[in-house]
């Protein structure tokens, strides 16, 4: 039977992605698994961007075609057989597919160029080391050769991260080198290496007792929206941050020590909490990206896994400056600090009530009885973990920090579905893609005395573009700032015109003192920003240890903009 005009739904597309094809490298996550828009987002998706249920009728640019063997690697013939060597034929691939597929993350650049199957900037081979070993003699090699050198660890760079704009080598370290080197429960510490995922690594935390002979569970407190398709040395070496970033710290906070693989030799950070002993290697290595050499091996902190203290709360409050004006107050209260604290925006609060059909409900009208008006009213969502009686107190505290700034508290209902669909949610882009709805994100951080002048600075822009959503939130607290994240959803013609704009919201960012990126990394993408934003002296003392420890620029050459 026909549906009704009303009642459409587009015809997603929710087949698994044929073998070697441009969309099997750019779909997000798992090959079986999609989540398509609810029909209150894509009501919210036509109506902003002035589209119809014709615009959504047929998908193109699907990327469902094989990518063919055309591209001849550049590597001498007795160079790969030399690599070969070293790690073995069934740990080396030069074809094209695996190349491109190695070569890529997910930016919204990377798509737009896989759907339009443009093959540009991939290595030349991709190897799958087995150990440190493998990695001593690689590294050794390129240097020798003049050979560019990159890693791959669990793909999910949306920076350009990943791109090889020099051809040459991509490690794969998520293939073999994913184990467990040490465990110490006495020191809270856990060293792997930097293959592990997202999920094995909390797993084995969590089960502590079962798999590592610990009398508790842990958890390693980072939990990125990426987590279940990214590696633990990706974190580290991109300097990225979980939604608990607020309790547990982000990445850089996470790491003890780091040992690495460079052309100018081998070392291994000290371990020590605490150390007065000059500058701290271990801090220059982290968010390096692997343009200095290559993590081996990482030591993270840990700590107890105690989810049944877990307390939810969700308060709705009149605007974003009471909300903020609240969410600082927390972050400064020295009450201790939230795992997780979420501030939409107007706008992103409006949508998320129409996604989740809670608009013009008994609970709405209530609302705007109490002054809590769509396009001015923003959703806070939180939770506090931790030791029982400081969870409780913590939120106690937290409850009267925002009734106190006016916030409308909503129970942990609304914290509870957010968290139901936070690591499914980045699958919906795949959808919107196919029918030519472009969907990405920038991220800043900002101090307080600076975050609304940032904030209505970038947001004017984006909207300058016709027909656009920009959602914007908090979601890392510290005592002396947050971060703002934007959301922006439009149709764009094509990746040029993508391109501008996205360079023109990094201008407006930088231009309004926002850091270039919070947790995201620099990538190829922020590269051409760096000497402005850091000043050239800081960039010739990051210039200067590029050279001391990769001579010949072999390692990530270009990324970090060095």
């Amino acid at each position: 039977m026909k549906k009704n005009k009303k009642d459409y739904t587009p015809s997603w597309l929710e087949k698994e992605p044929g073998e070697k094809t441009f969309r099997s490298i750019f779909k997000w996550g798992a090959e079986n698994l999609y989540k398509n828009p609810s029909s209150g987002f894509y009501s919210v998706i036509k109506q902003e961007l002035r589209l119809s249920d014709t615009d959504f009728q047929t998908p193109f640019n699907t990327g469902c075609n094989i990518v063919e063997n055309l591209h001849k690697t550049r590597i001498a013939l007795k160079d790969l057989q030399e690599f070969e060597n070293l790690v073995g034929r069934e740990n080396i691939c030069f074809d094209t597919y695996s190349r491109l597929k190695y070569s890529t993350g997910k930016s919204m650049e990377d798509i737009f160029n896989l759907r339009q199957e443009k093959i540009e900037d991939i290595c030349d081979i991709v190897l799958h080391p087995r150990g440190r070993a493998d990695i001593e003699k690689i590294v050794s090699l390129c240097h020798k050769k003049k050979i560019a050198l990159h890693v791959y660890g669990g793909g999910s760079s949306v920076t350009k991260g990943l791109a090889c704009p020099k051809g040459g080598v991509t490690l794969v370290l998520n293939t073999h080198m994913n184990k467990v080197i040490c465990f110490s429960e006495i020191n809270h510490t856990i060293t792997v290496e930097p293959g592990m995922m997202g999920p094995e690594y909390e797993n084995l935390l969590n089960q502590a007792p079962e798999k590592l002979n610990a009398k508790k569970s842990y958890t390693g407190g980072h939990f990125p929206q990426s987590f279940e398709f990214s590696s633990v040395g990706g974190w580290v070496v991109t300097l990225g941050s979980g939604q608990a970033s607020s309790y547990y710290g982000d990445a850089y906070d996470l790491v003890v020590s780091g040992e690495y693989v460079t052309p100018a030799g081998v070392f291994k950070t000290s371990d020590f909490p605490a150390a007065a002993t000059g500058p701290k290697i271990n801090d220059i290595m982290k968010g390096s990206e692997g343009c200095f050499g290559i993590l081996v091996a990482v030591t993270m902190k840990i700590f107890p896994y105690q989810p049944e203290n877990a307390k939810k709360f969700t308060f709705m409050f009149p605007d974003f400056e009471i909300a903020v004006n609240a969410v600082q107050r927390i972050s400064q209260a020295g009450a201790g600090m939230p795992s997780v604290l979420r501030l939409s925006d107007p706008e992103e609060t409006d949508i998320a009530m129409k996604m989740y059909g809670l608009n013009e409900n008994f609970l709405d009208k209530f609302m705007r009885f109490k002054g809590l008006i769509p396009g001015s009213r923003c959703l806070l969502m939180g939770q506090t973990d931790g030791e029982k009686s400081f969870s409780i107190s913590l939120f106690k505290e937290i409850k009267k920090i925002c009734k106190k700034n006016k916030g409308f508290y909503l129970t942990g209902f609304p914290m509870k579905k957010w968290l139901k669909g936070r690591f499914s949610d980045p699958y919906m882009r795949d959808a919107l893609n196919d029918f030519g709805v472009l969907i990405d994100t920038l991220e800043t951080s900002v101090t307080w005395d600076n975050i609304h002048a940032l904030y209505h600075a970038v947001r004017s822009y984006i909207k300058q573009h016709p027909n656009t959503i920009c959602m914007t939130h908090a979601s890392h607290f510290y005592a002396q700032g947050t971060n703002l994240y934007f959301i922006f959803i439009t149709k764009m013609q094509n990746s040029d015109e993508f391109i501008s704009f996205q360079r023109g919201i990094i201008d407006k960012i930088e231009e309004n003192h926002g850091s270039l990126s919070h947790h995201h990394g620099v990538g190829r993408m922020m590269a051409p920003w760096m000497e402005k934003h850091l000043g050239k002296n800081q960039m010739d003392i990051l210039r200067a240890i590029k050279k001391h420890f990769d001579p010949n620029n072999i390692m990530n050459p270009g990324g970090l903009g060095l």
